[in-house]
């Protein structure tokens, strides 16, 4: 078996995903569609993991060998030989699914396709390959070379081997994995995010202040932040698709989006990314 690790995306989950999977020994193919994407993405696994050379947690050379193992691609070709090709792009079905039937005509038959969506049906996904029983969620927790958890989806058609491979390698990664079916949202998004969207809610209502509605949320439940500074971390144009997910596949107006968070994702202020969301950054 080929030890190429292939990952689509060198975007924050992406580059996090290639990180953790070379610092395991691993070779990583990172792919994304410009050179500035991939440079970026290169950047800031430079930047995390010198972070752990002055932490001494790491030595200079070890920082090396690391960066030395990822190779960086525009050609989803390049990863034909990868065993397993983690997909870390943008939260749309439709390009998804694109991404997923081009990887099944390049990877080898053997080779596993696993997405990181944090919300998207694995089942869905799987369909549009030849190789649904070895198509599966991994979905990594940001920041990924900190966050423990790996959330492992099973779609319909997920063979019991591929669920088996997928456990054995992400603890191999260092990471903790814990399983669901697929469902919209999984665990982790369908408990989370409505909660962030209630916040969104009270602020909406006037219920309280965003300092108030975080710091009430910090110090009584002891979150280590507030559910609207998680939510301009994670980017508010996330948090919409995700409550869109959940309200579309559940049919319950429970999960309707708040229209202020409709409204800031219209405006452009989709949190720290953008400079301003809840807060000012």
């Amino acid at each position: 078996m080929s030890e190429i690790f292939g990952v689509v995306g060198a975007g924050t989950m992406g580059n996090g995903i290639a990180q953790v999977a070379a610092r395991a020994g691993f070779k990583v193919v990172m792919r994304d569609v410009a050179p500035a994407f991939l440079m970026r993405g290169m950047g800031a696994i430079d930047k995390s993991l010198q972070r752990d050379v002055e932490k001494e947690r790491l030595s200079a050379g070890e920082k090396q060998s690391i960066v030395d193992r990822i190779q960086t691609t525009t050609d989803l070709s390049d990863l034909r030989d990868a065993f397993i090709i983690v997909e870390a792009v943008t939260e749309d079905l439709s390009v998804k699914s694109e991404v997923f039937k081009t990887l099944d005509g390049i990877a080898g038959g053997g080779a596993i396709l696993a997405s990181n969506t944090s919300s998207i049906s694995i089942t869905k996904l799987g369909a549009v390959t030849r190789r649904p029983d070895k198509v599966i969620g991994m979905h990594f927790m940001n920041p990924v070379p900190v966050m423990k958890l790996v959330e492992i989806i099973r779609g319909a058609a997920t063979t019991n081997e591929t669920y088996e491979k997928i456990h054995a390698l992400t603890e191999k990664l260092g990471k903790i994995p814990l399983e669901c079916h697929d469902s919209p949202g999984f665990i982790s998004n369908r408990v989370l995010m409505p909660m962030i969207n209630e916040a969104i809610f009270a602020l909406y209502e006037g219920v309280a202040t965003r300092e108030s509605i975080d710091g009430i949320m910090k110090l009584g439940m002891n979150h280590p932040m507030g559910p609207l500074t998680l939510a301009d971390f994670i980017g508010l144009d996330v948090c919409l698709a995700i409550m869109n997910v959940l309200h579309d596949g559940f049919g319950d107006s429970k999960y309707r989006p708040c229209p202020l968070l409709k409204r800031y994702v219209d405006a452009g202020w989709l949190g720290r990314k953008s400079g301003r969301g809840f807060y000012e950054y």
